[in-house]
């Protein structure tokens, strides 16, 4: 059930880096996160310039104008360890797959519950008796 925002540069990518940045993302989600394919919500978000702002050198990691935010909501309850191998994992497919450097590779995880998330039709579907236990 995650949901994922990118948002990146105006100009830096086309939209089949687009397109592979979105695999890679889902793929990552799928191993690490034990994520179903199916659940599948994305929305990248291409930003002027004048909209777009980063430190270049924070935490002494060298950022360029390629940088990707990557924003994951999903459900709470993954491990520490998860998280750490989801980062590194995802630095390292996005590098290898569509060549973006690990270094431009920002992303938030945010947490929520069940109780959080409608999928549709005004209904929290992951609560109640049709919906309890689903990740």
């Amino acid at each position: 059930m995650p949901f994922v925002r990118v948002s990146y540069k105006e100009g830096q990518y086309d939209a089949l880096q687009l397109e592979g940045i979105s695999s890679e993302i889902q793929r990552a989600l799928v191993e690490h996160f034990n994520v179903p394919e199916e659940d599948f919500f994305q929305v990248f978000h291409g930003h002027k310039a004048s909209e777009f702002y980063y430190s270049p050198s924070y935490m002494d990691i060298k950022r360029t104008d390629g940088l990707l935010f990557i924003q994951i909501t999903l459900k709470s309850g993954r491990s520490t360890a998860q998280k750490k191998h989801f980062y590194s994992s995802l630095a390292e497919r996005l590098s290898e797959r569509v060549a973006i450097r690990t270094e431009d590779v920002f992303v938030v995880l945010v947490d929520t519950e069940f109780e959080d998330w409608t999928f549709g039709n005004g209904i929290a579907q992951m609560i109640g008796p049709e919906g309890a236990g689903r990740r």
